[in-house]
């Protein structure tokens, strides 16, 4: 690691977040990047949407995971405005996975247990959602 100086050159110790603070960062970093990148996503799909001549609120295409691919490749709008749309879905998992991490790496077992306990009820929402058309 390189070492930070002042302004006056002097070498200045650097303290690293250690425990949950260090735990704290991690979950705020991937809550924070997810956000940010879903909506970028989204922003770059109304753009494009927009460009094309059609307004955001006359509605579109339903999701199919198996164009999602073939529609961001051909910089279709919905292919951005649907990953946009999935990544802020997944964010929130994200977190809680990463948490599980943290804490089965800190050793918290009753922790472990909890964040497994929140994807489960993540996954059979998900699950619901899907098969209650």
């Amino acid at each position: 690691m390189t070492p930070r100086m002042d302004v006056r050159g002097t070498e200045m110790p650097v303290v690293e977040p250690s425990g949950s603070a260090a735990l704290e960062i991690a979950l705020a970093h991937v809550l924070q990047l997810g956000t940010y990148a879903s909506a970028g996503l989204i922003a770059l799909g109304s753009l494009v949407l927009l460009a094309a001549g059609h307004s955001p609120v006359e509605g579109g295409p339903p999701l199919d995971l198996a164009d999602l691919a073939a529609d961001l490749l051909a910089l279709r709008p919905e292919g951005f405005l649907w990953l946009g749309i999935l990544g802020i879905l997944a964010t929130p998992a994200l977190r809680v996975i990463r948490a599980l991490m943290g804490f089965a790496r800190r050793g918290e077992q009753r922790m472990v247990l909890v964040s497994i306990g929140v994807l489960v009820v993540i996954a059979i929402g998900v699950f619901v959602g899907v098969t209650a058309h």
